[in-house]
């Protein structure tokens, strides 16, 4: 069995490859299971560039397959913001309810068709002293002008799914996964994995 490095320390996003990659046989540690590997800086300009330098600096540090991604929001109205900065939007400090409350307060009265948006993930996985690739994935939406429901993480509550009518907050895991950002960069990373990894 293979075993797979996933830059991260969130324990939804490693469920998610934990899913994915189990039904090719391959084992996957994170981060969570290596406390003391040193931060990456992410010093890139777009989702891209940060995954790549994440999976790159793992996969050397452990010699192995390293998968990274890096996510976030862009906002139409907002010139693309809060982009590779959609965590820390409101300071240095990860703090969902006040990332929000940044953005609402800065999208006050723009109208219902000009907030536009979309969640963008970029997935790196790097061979060590080999390749790196890059898929990508996108959810389009709009913001909404309050927070509605209450599953999901970071801007989900105020991320209008339209052929849902509803938040990404309020939908179910399941229905999440099925349309999400990282589901659509999951899924072509999986139609790839072979041919990244195995040469095929």
């Amino acid at each position: 069995m293979r075993e797979v490095i996933i830059a991260t320390k969130n324990k939804g996003k490693a469920s998610e490859f934990q899913a994915l990659l189990a039904k090719k046989g391959i084992a996957v540690k994170t981060l969570l299971d290596f406390p003391h590997t040193p931060d990456v800086e992410e010093t890139g300009s777009t989702f891209a560039e940060n995954a790549r330098l994440k999976a790159e600096a793992i996969a050397r540090f452990f010699q192995a397959i390293a998968i990274a991604d890096d996510s976030g929001l862009s906002i139409d109205a907002l010139g693309g913001k809060p982009g590779v900065y959609s965590a820390r939007y409101a300071g240095e400090e990860k703090d969902d309810q006040a990332n929000i409350a940044k953005v609402l307060e800065e999208m006050r009265g723009i109208p219902f068709e000009q907030r536009t948006a979309r969640f963008h993930c970029a997935l790196a996985i790097s061979v060590p002293n080999g390749s790196t690739t890059i898929v990508e994935g996108t959810c389009d939406g709009y913001i909404t002008e309050v927070p509605k429901g209450e599953n999901g993480f970071g801007y989900d509550p105020i991320f209008y799914v339209p052929q849902k009518g509803k938040t990404m907050a309020e939908l179910t895991k399941e229905e999440k996964n099925k349309i999400s950002h990282r589901s659509v960069a999951l899924e072509k990373l999986e139609k790839q994995w072979d041919q990244m990894v195995n040469g095929e």
